[in-house]
């Protein structure tokens, strides 16, 4: 098991798990946890070997980073820039041919492929808004 798990919450767990699956190519692993009204509340998602992500409801006033840009300017302010703002750093083989598959799944891509010193990236937000970098070290 890995030591340090990231935990995400969204509005539509069930939703953000599938899309996840299909587009940014993580599997869904372990139980979904539903509450009395048949929603998502628990999901989990793994990339690779051990990439684990626990995906999360924390209620019916919560607002993912999207939604909350669309109704808070503060928050519009700070999410305008193509960076991971609390994001999640997956490593990827293949760095070429997954930004195609994020980018034909619909993904947004809010910073395209850059070559690094230490290796290549780029960077896209899920329905949500979360972000997620996607990082191909150099061989």
């Amino acid at each position: 098991m890995q030591t340090t798990v990231p935990m995400l919450t969204y509005e539509d767990v069930g939703a953000a798990a599938e899309w996840l699956c299909r587009v940014f190519g993580f599997r869904e692993t372990g139980e979904r946890y539903s509450d009395d009204e048949g929603r998502v509340t628990h999901a989990e998602v793994s990339f690779g070997e051990d990439g684990l992500v626990m995906l999360g409801f924390a209620g019916p006033d919560y607002r993912g980073p999207k939604r909350h840009a669309e109704e808070c300017e503060q928050a519009r302010r700070w999410l305008d820039n193509p960076y991971a703002v609390d994001g999640v750093l997956v490593h990827v083989e293949g760095l070429d041919e997954h930004h195609a598959r994020v980018t034909e799944g619909g993904g947004e891509i809010l910073r395209g492929i850059d070559d690094e010193p230490f290796g290549r990236l780029y960077t896209a937000a899920d329905p949500e808004g979360h972000r997620w970098m996607f990082f191909e070290a150099k061989s």
